[in-house]
């Protein structure tokens, strides 16, 4: 479902703060594949994701999704492809428009648009099924503004309107770093409700050792623009955080400084 094939991406070339984000990156995702996606800070994780979501040019390299090569194609194109739910929760909805009208809007991406607007009784008795389950009590309030929800409402609507259309790969960056992690658990196991429900192939970025190893069916740890470790299976099911952590220190010469994740 997606190929990174000798991918490589630098940032502000030829100067003296030029930054090599990703180094001849080679990733295989088949398809239902959950892969979490850790690493220190500068590892290269959100370029590996912007690189995939056509946010920027690579350098070198090709982008296959769904054995598509969406190299130099514009990220709006790709968007038929992928769902993003990012970490900052404002940032996957219109705030202004009510629950419903995100809903709609996420519903109809890559339709042909008309002159009819109106969300029909059959869309928004689906809509109400999909909030139901979320508990948040969002599906009787289809009319409510979204900037009057919570952080957490407002992430898992996100989520929702990433899958919708049930796209051919997911892309989470960090989507539960500013919730409380209470809140946080929740959008996570919803997550992964989603992912197991629809079978969508998914790369998540974490901070959290704990959620990397719990949840997906593979684990990929990348330091300076490349992958150096990728595990999955029973093997991944056995992983301590201290074998992490052990896989960093070798990574990084023995050093280990990323509070992020020794917190987390």
């Amino acid at each position: 479902m997606l190929d990174i094939i000798n991918v490589s991406k630098s940032f502000n070339k030829g100067t003296p703060i030029q930054k090599n984000a990703l180094i001849g990156l080679n990733l295989h995702l088949d398809k239902g594949d959950f892969v979490t996606v850790i690493g220190g800070n500068g590892a290269g994780k959100s370029t590996m994701l912007n690189a995939v979501a056509g946010v920027f040019n690579i350098d070198k390299g090709k982008i296959k999704i769904d054995g598509v090569d969406v190299t130099k194609t514009p990220e709006y194109k790709r968007a038929k492809y992928i769902g993003r739910v990012f970490q900052d929760p404002l940032k996957g909805t219109a705030g202004d428009m009510w629950i419903e009208e995100n809903l709609a809007f996420a519903l109809r991406r890559g339709k042909t648009r008309s002159f009819k607007w109106g969300i029909s009784n059959k869309e928004r008795e689906m809509f109400k099924d999909l909030l139901a389950p979320l508990d948040l009590g969002l599906e009787q309030r289809l009319s409510a503004k979204v900037k009057l929800l919570s952080g957490g409402q407002r992430q898992a609507l996100t989520l929702l309107m990433a899958t919708i259309k049930e796209p051919k790969l997911l892309l989470l960056d960090e989507h539960t770093a500013a919730l409380d992690p209470k809140t946080a658990k929740k959008v996570l196991d919803l997550t992964d409700e989603i992912i197991n429900k629809y079978h969508l192939t998914t790369m998540m970025i974490t901070h959290n050792m704990k959620d990397a190893i719990k949840y997906g069916n593979r684990l990929v740890m990348m330091h300076n623009g490349q992958i150096i470790y990728d595990v999955s299976g029973e093997e991944k099911k056995n992983l301590e955080v201290s074998d992490l952590l052990a896989k960093f220190g070798q990574a990084s010469g023995g050093e280990f400084a990323n509070d992020r994740m020794m917190l987390s």
